[in-house]
C-alpha cells in the first residue's frame, strides 16, 4: 500500500460511490458535522473527564459515559444513525478524532441501502438541520 491515500472502499459499483459522496456531501453542507466522512472511518468521541474507553463495534471508540449521553439523544435507525451520532457529539462539544479505514463491500448477502434508505436519509438530515 506504499504510495497509496489511506482509507476508501473496495468493491464499489460507481452508483454506490455516487449515492455515498452524495449523502455526505449533502450533510457536511447543511450540517456541518466536522468529519470526513458520516458513514465510516474509526472514530474516538471523548470528552476529557473519564480515562477509559469501550469499544461499540471495530470501527468506533467511546468513552463510555460519553456514548451514554449520545445515545441518549439519538433518535435515528439505520445510516442516518451513524450522522447523527456524530452531528450530537459536536453539538455537546466533544473532541472526535477520525483514522482512515478501507471499507471492504459484503462478499455474502445483500446491501440495505435502496430507495427507503436514500429518503429517510435525507429526511434524517433535514430533521437535524431543523432540530425535529
Amino acid at each position: 500500500m506504499g504510495g497509496t491515500a489511506p482509507g476508501g472502499v473496495h468493491g464499489w459499483d460507481l452508483k454506490r460511490k455516487l449515492v455515498s459522496r452524495g449523502a455526505n456531501f449533502l450533510a457536511d453542507t447543511v450540517l456541518r458535522p466536522g468529519v470526513s466522512d458520516l458513514t465510516g472511518s474509526f472514530r474516538s468521541v471523548v470528552s476529557y473527564a473519564v480515562n477509559f474507553t469501550i469499544e461499540i463495534s471495530v470501527r468506533r471508540l467511546y468513552k463510555k459515559h460519553v456514548l451514554q449521553r449520545i445515545i441518549t439523544l439519538t433518535e435515528s435507525r439505520g445510516y442516518v444513525f451513524q450522522m447523527e451520532m456524530m452531528v450530537r457529539a459536536k453539538t455537546l462539544g466533544y473532541s472526535i478524532g477520525e483514522v482512515p479505514i478501507t471499507f471492504v463491500d459484503r462478499v455474502f448477502g445483500e446491501s440495505k441501502l435502496g430507495a427507503g434508505e436514500v429518503v429517510g436519509y435525507g429526511r434524517g438530515v433535514w430533521a437535524l438541520f431543523t432540530g425535529e
